[in-house]
């Protein structure tokens, strides 16, 4: 039995970091898309919101809406393309924290399974399936 589960270990253990972070850039892609989406569906609602109940310090509820709406569906396209993975999971991540501090406090468990995975991205990249590793041996083979 010990031998089977060192065995199963293993193997878990040989699966590629590139495929472990397609659903890690997937994940909170989605997420974020999403609720950008929803956003742009009905922006007098969206500004309500802001105005009403996300109620962000310093920033007034438009401008927090358009840089809410442009974070959430841009950032995404460029994880789903591995492209400026690290600084467009540090943009979301930076953003989940505001999320967590100033608009939902009580849904950190939510918010700290995208922060869970937005983290592995900043410090492990977006694996060989992505842009930036293209790009990245294309800088590399000109030096």
């Amino acid at each position: 039995m010990i031998e089977r589960l060192r065995h199963l270990r293993d193997l878990l253990e040989c699966v590629p970091y590139t495929v472990l972070a397609l659903p890690l850039r997937a994940g909170p892609a989605a997420v974020f898309w999403m609720s950008g989406t929803t956003k742009l569906a009905n922006w007098d609602t969206t500004i309500t919101l802001f105005a009403d109940e996300y109620r962000l310090p310093v920033l007034p509820p438009e401008i927090a809406a358009y840089l809410a709406a442009g974070i959430e569906l841009s950032m995404p396209v460029l994880l789903v393309l591995g492209l400026f993975t690290r600084a467009a999971s540090l943009v979301l991540l930076s953003m989940t924290a505001v999320i967590e501090i100033f608009v939902y406090p009580q849904a950190w468990p939510t918010h700290i399974q995208w922060a869970a995975m937005l983290l592995v991205l900043v410090c492990r990249g977006p694996g060989a399936v992505s842009l930036d590793h293209w790009l990245w041996r294309r800088v590399g083979r000109a030096e």
